[in-house]
């Protein structure tokens, strides 16, 4: 298992990535209504244990794994934490198994291998290292927990609260984002602080929702861009966690707030909050993103995505890169690929539409 790590007081902490960002939780867990501040605080204490957990998985080693008995095809495995916290839990599903009565194993089950297909079909990548990684997750875990994770071993869903979130699930993006730390944790493995982190973050974004995108058969035009869309609760003034089309319009809530993220530098965020920011200002990259995919129309897992993929992938991408050291390698990627044309131009008009220079 390759340590995904950040920098962290001189050192390197291994990082814990979860689709709710801790601001939208802190502002759940200070709410008078105890129905919506319990599970937000449980939550958070929760994903604090499980940070820690690992940090220490780091430092011990990870549980060897099996490889794929097959290259080129999937090997997933969901497990039922029956509401409780001990991983990975009772094994409920394997590879090939048809679907059972529980709706959410066999959410799970098919959002592993969305993700799966699309790197395998329009990159050429053997699941999430690339060498046929067992793709395994555990559902139901907890008591309404208002997360869904990756622990750099497994993928990890809470059922929410019923309140403001539902089952973590519901959304194809939501998996294929949680499973894209993986990729980013064999490759780039970008820092998860600051400018290099919110990059960590929108790369999850963009391909989470390229899987959907894939997955639905939807082209650049006719794709929602959201990420999340369908995990909100009823009662909660949203759309979605995130917009890539517009970040900032995804919620406006009188519980959760306004959607914070910019979509352009002259809104970007200074903060010590969320690791620098990193849930936040990944708004400006993600729209870069939905910028170059709507310009070249067509699939965008193809053209858009496969220069994405090019640039977390081809080996030289620093795990402290910053927005323009990134949109500077998008520019080079889409050049070495495509030549000059509609893709470079494509890629130098968005970085500039959202103010990172690529010169």
């Amino acid at each position: 298992m390759v340590p995904f790590m950040t920098a962290h007081h001189g050192g390197f902490e291994p990082v814990f990535c979860t689709i709710v960002p801790p601001h939208v939780l802190d502002t759940l867990a200070r709410n008078s209504d105890a129905a919506l501040s319990d599970p937000a605080r449980r939550t958070l204490e929760r994903d604090s244990l499980e940070r820690t957990r690992r940090r220490l998985t780091t430092v011990i080693g990870a549980t060897a794994v099996a490889p794929a008995p097959v290259a080129g095809e999937p090997h997933r495995t969901i497990y039922d934490a029956k509401h409780g916290t001990t991983l990975p839990g009772t094994k409920v599903r394997s590879e090939g198994q048809d679907p059972g009565k529980d709706a959410t194993v066999n959410r799970a089950y098919a959002g592993l291998g969305d993700t799966f297909d699309l790197y395998l079909k329009a990159y050429g990548r053997n699941s999430i290292d690339g060498n046929g990684l067992p793709l395994n997750a555990s559902v139901h875990y907890d008591k309404d927990y208002d997360n869904a994770f990756w622990n750099g071993e497994q993928m990890v869903f809470g059922d929410g609260d019923g309140e403001v979130f539902l089952d973590f699930t519901s959304s194809i993006d939501v998996i294929g984002h949680e499973l894209t730390h993986g990729v980013t944790q064999y490759t780039a493995n970008l820092t998860y602080y600051g400018q290099p982190g919110a990059l960590n973050e929108s790369l999850s974004d963009v391909f989470g929702s390229l899987i959907k995108q894939h997955a639905l058969g939807q082209s650049a035009d006719q794709a929602d861009w959201l990420i999340g869309s369908g995990l909100l609760a009823p009662r909660v003034t949203g759309v979605a966690l995130r917009s890539m089309k517009a970040p900032g319009t995804a919620y406006d809530d009188d519980v959760l707030g306004k959607d914070p993220q910019p979509a352009t530098m002259a809104g970007y965020v200074k903060t010590s909050q969320d690791n620098g920011g990193v849930h936040i200002n990944s708004g400006i990259p993600n729209h870069a993103f939905y910028l170059v995919a709507t310009e070249l129309g067509g699939n965008a897992w193809e053209r858009a995505g496969q220069i994405w993929y090019d640039t977390l992938t081809g080996g030289e991408l620093s795990s402290n890169a910053t927005f323009a050291d990134f949109a500077k390698l998008t520019l080079t990627t889409a050049k070495a690929r495509y030549g000059s044309g509609a893709e470079p131009d494509a890629v130098a008009k968005a970085w500039e539409q959202v103010g990172v220079k690529t010169t």
